[in-house]
């Protein structure tokens, strides 16, 4: 980063923990109106703040039809937040890769080197063609990787001072530019780092040619392991490293008895019409990844904790109604920091986390799970040393012990 008010990626075995922003919505109980929350400015804000405050590495701003647009919520955030990462969303078909280039480098200036780029190529095609992408599957990533190719050499070539060095060219089967320019460069080089998953041959192919870090949705460990593997194995074909991220929601309370009635809670007004609706429409979607969702749950038949519990602690009720990640770890601090560990043995670093409703969860989780997890904290700037006293002082004049197990971990203090 060329940012010294970011932390640098740097630390040896260090997990990088990110939130999210719910710009689709947020409540208490999934699948309902009761308990849920407008989505407007002051709300995201309060979400941002409160996890750039605790030292999460960045948040996840989703796109599609069903969310406020990532790049102008995530653009009204920069000035809310120090350090916090966004993860935007660029969707080829929807943006030419020159006009995408152009948004990038200036987010990444106007924000301080805070950008984190997710490719979403989409795989509901009835969101697409609403949004005039008529394209079919295999058409559609052949698009994402020539996407790739001119947004990379336009936001690399930016950095190069000589005039004529910095003019692209492509012609390719979906997309073409000529003379394709970009005159204020990004602060991150040669590119902000892009994000992207899927689990079909055709994402893992493009994973493995051009991303840096690939992501999958929270399926057992042994599923988890193939998908890298295979796409370890192409990227070293490329001559190419690619990091890796799983993406997760997640319930987590003091006690195991106290976690998994929160996760009964949060399905408890569901009732058959409602799932089964949800269930038809991911069932027209050509996405490999939301097909392997539907599956942990059954198609929405399981109901059950025994039938939802996939896994040791990975629960996928969420899945029930909730397109994209349908999972969710389960259960005690140190279960969850316990299958966080698991994943991360596997080789995963990246780890995308959200929690209904989510501003109280952002806070539960990494005052609960923080101190037993190797994570990477946000530094803090010059001047914010803060040392204390933490927690309510008692009769006027006590001030609470610090306990190192349980101390919130606001941000690190090298």
């Amino acid at each position: 980063m060329t940012n010294s008010n970011i932390a640098q990626d740097s630390a040896p075995n260090a997990l990088k923990i990110l939130w999210f922003i719910p710009t689709h919505g947020d409540s208490r109980y999934l699948g309902t109106s009761e308990g849920a929350r407008e989505v407007n400015l002051s709300y995201v804000k309060q979400v941002a703040q409160a996890a750039d405050t605790l030292g999460y590495y960045g948040v996840l701003l989703p796109t599609g039809r069903s969310c406020e647009d990532p790049w102008v919520v995530a653009s009204s955030l920069i000035d809310a937040t120090k350090n916090l990462r966004f993860l935007i969303a660029v969707r080829p078909g929807l943006t030419q890769p020159a006009l995408a280039a152009r948004m990038a480098a200036t987010f990444d200036r106007l924000s301080g080197g805070r950008l984190l780029v997710n490719l979403v190529t989409g795989g509901d095609q009835i969101e697409l063609e609403g949004d005039g992408v008529f394209s079919n599957h295999a058409d559609r990533y052949e698009a994402s990787a020539e996407f790739l190719r001119i947004w990379r050499e336009i936001l690399t070539k930016s950095h190069n001072t000589a005039e004529e060095g910095q003019s692209v060219d492509y012609e390719g089967k979906q997309l073409s530019v000529k003379g394709a320019k970009l005159i204020y460069p990004p602060l991150q080089r040669p590119y902000p780092p892009i994000y992207f998953g899927g689990s079909s041959a055709a994402a893992n192919e493009l994973a493995a040619e051009q991303v840096d870090t690939y992501l999958t949705w929270g399926e057992p460990p042994a599923a988890v392991a193939e998908k890298l593997a295979l796409v370890r194995e192409r990227a070293e074909a490329h001559g190419r490293k690619v990091t890796f991220g799983i993406r997760l929601h997640v319930i987590v309370r003091e006690t195991e008895e106290e976690a998994w009635a929160a996760a009964d809670r949060l399905i408890s007004r569901l009732d058959d019409q409602i799932v089964a609706n949800a269930q038809a429409a991911f069932a027209k979607m050509d996405s490999v990844g939301q097909r392997r969702m539907a599956e942990l749950n059954n198609g929405g038949k399981n109901r059950s904790r025994e039938a939802l519990e996939i896994s040791p602690n990975l629960w996928a009720g969420i899945g029930l109604v909730r397109g994209g990640a349908g999972t969710a770890l389960v259960g005690s601090p140190q279960q969850v920091a316990d299958r966080i560990q698991e994943y991360a043995a596997l080789g995963l670093d990246h780890f995308i986390f959200s929690g209904y409703p989510h501003l109280e969860e952002a806070y539960r989780f990494a005052e609960l799970v923080f101190p037993l997890l190797p994570i990477e904290l946000q530094q803090k700037l010059p001047g914010q040393q803060l040392t204390g006293p933490f927690g309510e002082v008692v009769a006027n004049q006590f001030v609470p012990k610090a306990k190192p197990s349980t101390e919130v971990p606001l941000v690190s203090q090298s």
